[in-house]
């Protein structure tokens, strides 16, 4: 799947070019990854868990998503390097095509600067093109700054996966979902 080019401005005055990840990215995805995973708890693998992905596999499974009609990846990069990416997956089943995944990973450097919230708008106009009525997603428990990010875009809690993330000293946390509806394709306790 692919969409256009885009140029977001920065709380911080600099310019952000958001675009379909490609497979030239390989090394770059790769780096944010072990990044995203160094600098916080809330990434589902710790870094040393990366260690099986390769510049090949990474190109592949980026050949994969923009040669999908049921996926798109953006990535966001801010003065020559990736800032973050986010991910989208649609449903294409009969029983799930009215709704949508999404994921998104922004390096601690790029926090509060609008980028967050500039990608989600881009993957919720993809989603309404599409004619996704719900899209959902899912966060670790304690994650505060992703929350209120999934909150300003219009997400709200529909439930929790206790116990979901064990972290390396024992502690325990739940996974949380939120969904957003789109447009009235279902209600609000079952589409």
């Amino acid at each position: 799947m692919k969409v256009s080019e885009q140029q977001i401005h920065l709380k911080d005055g600099r310019i952000a070019t958001v675009k379909c990840s490609e497979a030239s990215e390989a090394e770059a995805q790769i780096e944010h990854l072990f990044c995203l995973a160094a600098e916080t708890d809330y990434t589902m693998r710790y870094p040393e868990e990366r260690q099986q992905l390769t510049v090949d596999r990474e190109r592949q499974f980026l050949k994969q998503i923009a040669a999908s009609e049921n996926e798109l990846m953006l990535s966001a990069w801010v003065d020559g390097k990736l800032a973050g990416n986010c991910q989208i997956a649609f449903g294409n089943a009969i029983k799930t095509r009215h709704s949508a995944r999404l994921a998104i990973g922004l390096k601690k450097a790029y926090w509060g600067l609008g980028l967050g919230k500039a990608l989600m708008a881009k993957m919720e106009i993809t989603a309404r093109q599409r004619g996704v009525a719900v899209l959902e997603l899912e966060y670790i428990e304690g994650n505060e700054r992703a929350r209120h990010l999934y909150e300003a875009c219009g997400f709200t809690e529909y439930g929790r996966h206790p116990d979901a993330i064990r972290l390396k000293d024992g502690t325990r946390l739940a996974l949380v979902g939120m969904q957003k509806y789109l447009s009235d394709g279902g209600t609000q306790h079952g589409i």
